[in-house]
């Protein structure tokens, strides 16, 4: 399944290796990184923030800086939702399926559901792994959005999600459009195609294999809860106070997202998890040349285009330099996923709030400073 069987004890090493190293007194790098977030956090009022560098050498950065919550300082062992970047492990598990002769990126929705409501049943796997299919966007629905706050603690199931669906927003590969409804779709077509369950799935494929320990799947897997790093908000109440939402109910939306989001993990297991899938460790290179077929519709001011699960990062975040991967946002949460093709770099960004501005700018200092740092240690 992978490229390098002993992958794991390999990230163990590099893991041992760069703990030694910031016992040794290597501080600079971490050092400008820890500032450069101290800053942001500043200038937008963020409590928290962690970060996760994996350099060419293989050696793992943790920076932290702020607060999780009262004087507890943010630590690299706290967890945060990943949000949409979950949608990348999603896809990932797609295309091993298809490499595996199980799917096909050409299967028609037909073949895995039976009829839904608004939904065109000739839509591929393909066009809902790149956001071409063109079905609605289960968030547009303002009904959707009454129901998971006035019922948080109620479990929102697929099929109930999608009775929340409107018309298409055009006809299967006619545009694009984010849609988070094409991935809840994409994890109920693996757990029919494989018989288990997404987390099984993704724990016995990836996070066994790579050694990550520190990512969980919620609604299926328990969260440690004495791990997380806590987050603030309003909790999506008009004209709420912004407070610590940690622990306050939110099955609603965590069921709501379900293979659209869900993953907590840390900023260093996220990193890893992104250098062993950008370096070519989990696809083969034609999976991966695929996954990275980027379509440029997808232009906004965050990305350059969308290709299977991964977008191809606008370069005023990116400091100029091509980088890709993938974005995330949930209840008090704001993360980042980044690989730089150009310098075998991956990195991960992560807050405790919901925030547009604060991790674009983190992000675009952390390339500035990774890219200076490789420049230097090669004159």
């Amino acid at each position: 399944m992978f490229k390098h069987p002993s992958l794991p004890s390999a990230f163990l090493a590099l893991a041992l290796f760069a703990l030694t190293s910031c016992s040794r007194g290597v501080r600079p790098f971490d050092e400008r990184v820890r500032e450069a977030l101290k800053d942001r956090l500043q200038q937008y009022d963020v409590k928290g923030a962690s970060a996760a560098v994996v350099l060419p050498d293989g050696s793992i950065h943790r920076v932290c800086a702020g607060l999780s919550h009262d004087t507890v300082a943010m630590q690299p062992h706290m967890l945060f939702a990943a949000g949409s970047i979950t949608k990348n492990f999603v896809a990932t598990l797609t295309l091993q399926l298809v490499e595996e002769g199980v799917l096909s990126l050409d299967d028609p929705l037909h073949k895995w559901y039976p009829s839904i409501p608004n939904v065109d049943s000739t839509i591929t796997i393909r066009q809902m792994l790149g956001h071409t299919s063109g079905i609605f966007m289960f968030w547009e629905n303002q009904k959707l959005w009454d129901d998971l706050i006035q019922y948080r603690d109620s479990v929102f199931t697929p099929p109930v999600v999608l009775t929340y669906l409107k018309g298409p927003h055009f006809a299967p590969g006619k545009g694009f459009r984010y849609s988070n409804t094409n991935y809840l779709l994409l994890a109920g077509i693996i757990t029919r195609a494989t018989g288990s369950s997404l987390s099984a799935q993704l724990r016995q494929r990836f996070w066994r294999p790579l050694g990550l320990s520190n990512v969980y799947l919620s609604m299926e897997e328990d969260i440690p809860k004495d791990q997380l790093a806590h987050v603030w908000g309003d909790n999506f109440e008009k004209g709420g106070s912004v407070r610590d939402l940690t622990f306050l109910p939110r099955a609603s939306h965590e069921s709501i997202t379900y293979g659209s989001s869900g993953v907590f993990v840390t900023p260093e297991d996220l990193a890893l998890w992104c250098h062993s899938l950008f370096s070519g460790n989990i696809l083969t290179k034609t999976s991966l040349d695929q996954m990275l077929g980027f379509n440029p519709a997808a232009e906004s001011s965050w990305c350059e285009g969308y290709g299977l699960g991964v977008f191809l990062f606008n370069t005023s975040i990116a400091n100029g330099e091509r980088a890709y991967g993938h974005g995330g946002g949930n209840i008090g949460t704001s993360a980042y996923m980044a690989y730089l093709p150009d310098y075998g770099v991956s990195i991960t960004v992560m807050i405790n709030v919901m925030h547009g501005k604060c991790p674009d700018r983190m992000l675009e200092d952390i390339v500035e400073i990774v890219t200076d740092h490789l420049r230097q240690e090669k004159q």
